[in-house]
């Protein structure tokens, strides 16, 4: 180690363990808190389903008082709808850019397929996301996050290239291959995360069959009339109301 990278390291550590100054160490404190809110209410999610899981109980699992857990977060919904977005940010920052291939059919595979792996490793937030409908906040706001939107925007210009790119018939619909495409794997990441696989059943292989005869079906043409005109016409007013 030279004198440079020795002098380097020296400040470095002097940095690190210079004493926090109050403001500081309550904002970690606090920060540490909510944390640890965040992780007992998606344990007892996990193992006791929305309905069972109270601020009493996730107080309790902390061992702060359920009055504690309310100068963090307001309500109940409030914690669920911070996990939620939680495991939205890890969606969108966990690989959904892959990498150019040249063939577009691939890249929109490995896109879609990034979903259902999101479902393997993440499955406690996927079925908060997707799957359980008993946090209204949830329900009612989780298309207002702005990278969601980001994310969706991506898919839709990649399979917009596609389709003018020839991979798919002129005329798809972009929304509808997305929607199509989407629910090809949702469907195998539920069955999955809700133990309905048939015995000896290899989720994976199913997933990837479904992902493979859906765009298939796509290329065929399956998806030329198909506009899904209430989604789009409901799109199009949230888009309007929004501004």
């Amino acid at each position: 180690m030279n004198t440079v990278q020795f002098n380097r390291l020296k400040s470095r550590k002097s940095q690190e363990t210079q004493p926090l100054g109050v403001k500081e160490r309550q904002e970690r404190d606090r920060e540490a808190v909510a944390r640890a809110i965040l992780d007992a209410a998606r344990d007892l999610f996990v193992s006791h389903g929305y309905h069972n899981v109270s601020i009493r109980k996730i107080a309790g699992r902390i061992e702060y008082s359920p009055a504690a857990i309310y100068s963090y977060f307001p309500s109940k919904d409030d914690i669920f709808f911070a996990l939620a977005e939680e495991g939205f940010r890890l969606l969108a920052s966990s690989g959904t850019e892959p990498p150019a291939s040249g063939d577009l059919l691939d890249e929109i595979r490995s896109m879609f397929w990034h979903y259902y792996a999101f479902s393997k490793t993440h499955p406690e937030y996927f079925a908060l996301m997707f799957i359980d409908r008993t946090v209204p906040r949830i329900s009612r706001d989780w298309h207002g996050f702005e990278f969601v939107a980001a994310m969706k925007q991506q898919l839709h210009d990649r399979i917009q290239r596609a389709i003018e790119s020839g991979a798919f018939p002129s005329g798809t619909s972009p929304h509808a291959v997305f929607r199509i495409l989407l629910t090809a794997l949702h469907g195998a990441a539920t069955l999955r995360i809700c133990d309905r696989m048939e015995r000896g059943e290899d989720a994976d292989l199913l997933a990837r069959a479904t992902l493979d005869a859906a765009i298939q079906g796509l290329r065929a043409g399956s998806g030329v009339n198909c506009q899904l005109s209430e989604c789009v016409d409901s799109e199009a007013r949230a888009d309007r109301h929004d501004s």
